[in-house]
This record gives C-alpha cells, sequence and structure tokens, in this order.
C-alpha cells in the first residue's frame, strides 16, 4: 500500500487548526488519498493549537463514510501534541456515536429545538 504523508500547515497555510473551512480543506485531501486506496499520514508539526470545530470537519465527517475498521487502517496522526490527543478521542467517541444513530441525534436535537 502507498503511503501519502498530507501536512496540514502545508493545506491550511497557518500553524492554528481552528476554523471549519480549514477543516473541510483538510477532508477534502484526506478523501482524494483513501478513495486512491492509499495510507494517509496526518502530519500536525507545526500546528500550535487546535479545536474540536476542526476536527469534526476534518476528522468527524470521515466517519460518515468510512468504518472504524477503515479508518485505523489506512489513517495515521504524528506529531499531535499530547493535549489535542484528549481532542482527537471527544471528536471520534462522538462521530461513531453520531454516525451509528444519526436519525435518532437528529429527532433529539428538533424535539430540543423545536419541542415535541
Amino acid at each position: 500500500m502507498i503511503t501519502k504523508r498530507l501536512i496540514v500547515k502545508d493545506i491550511i497555510s497557518i500553524d492554528t487548526a481552528v476554523s471549519t473551512d480549514n477543516g473541510d480543506a483538510v477532508y477534502q485531501k484526506i478523501v482524494e488519498v483513501l478513495n486512491d486506496e492509499h495510507e494517509v499520514i496526518l502530519d500536525f508539526k507545526g500546528i500550535s493549537m487546535m479545536t474540536t470545530a476542526f476536527l469534526n470537519a476534518t476528522i468527524g465527517q470521515l466517519y460518515s463514510s468510512y468504518t472504524s475498521e477503515q479508518l485505523n487502517k489506512s489513517l495515521k496522526l504524528q506529531n499531535v501534541a499530547d493535549d489535542d490527543k484528549i481532542l482527537f478521542k471527544k471528536v471520534i467517541d462522538r462521530a461513531k456515536q453520531y454516525f451509528a444513530n444519526k436519525i435518532d441525534f437528529e429527532n433529539s436535537a428538533n424535539n430540543v429545538i423545536y419541542g415535541s
């Protein structure tokens, strides 16, 4: 299997990974590589700050199209700060729960917003 390294800082052109727009840009690059059936190394070298909004757009939405097994096999992370590993875990757990029960989550959210 061919491995492609994606350097987040090079994709987003800044050292802060905070916006969903930047997350979407990284997500699109990941999908391109995965669709070519290559392994992705997502390198966070040089990233000084990261938010869950960015990670939801980058990593979380991958779970809408790929299984955990596929992502565990084909997506590797590098140079992630220890503090940011907690954010990854939260985003991944939330994405797995959401996409496993998408209709229930949306119904619950609609009930909270609009009432029963």
